[in-house]
């Protein structure tokens, strides 16, 4: 995404978020939908429109698990990692994704095809271990199997 397009996409949410009681999080969900991720290099502008420090606006980044500060790849798998998952695999699971894939949580593979992420609960407990896919397809009892067939649909070309 071009730097004027990304720093016009700062500016608007600013523009729409930063007089408003608590505005830091909607500002920062706006960003991050329309562009994909928090761009670092915007997070001086955001913390001055928002009358924060740098450092205030990275701790809420890095409390929430939602955000990102890198381009995610062209898919975003998230795994369960509640208790209801966790007690019918996930660990089990996200080792394996780990393994396949060669990355850890919130990294993206060297292709560029899928980031790896943690979600807190997908609401799917029944059908535990669940996972997301690009925030449109709920997918529950994942095992290793179901989650390579799940990564090569990925990286099919489109």
């Amino acid at each position: 995404m071009a730097q004027i397009e990304a720093n016009d996409v700062v500016e608007q949410a600013i523009d729409c978020h930063a007089q408003r009681p608590g505005g830091l999080l909607p500002l920062l969900h706006a960003i991050q939908d329309r562009l994909g991720y928090l761009p670092q290099e915007f997070l001086p502008r955001i913390a001055v429109a928002m009358r924060q420090s740098v450092a205030e606006v990275y701790g809420v980044i890095r409390f929430y698990h939602h955000f990102r500060l890198t381009p995610p790849g062209r898919h975003v798998l998230r795994v369960c990692v509640a208790e209801s998952c966790q007690s019918m695999g996930a660990n089990r699971l996200l080792a394996h994704a780990r393994d396949s894939l060669g990355i850890d949580l919130h990294q993206t593979t060297s292709d560029g095809a899928l980031t790896l992420e943690p979600v807190y609960c997908l609401g799917n407990c029944a059908c535990s271990p669940a996972l997301m896919l690009d925030d449109t397809e709920l997918v529950g009892r994942v095992d290793g199997p179901r989650f390579d067939a799940i990564v090569e649909q990925c990286r099919r070309p489109a």
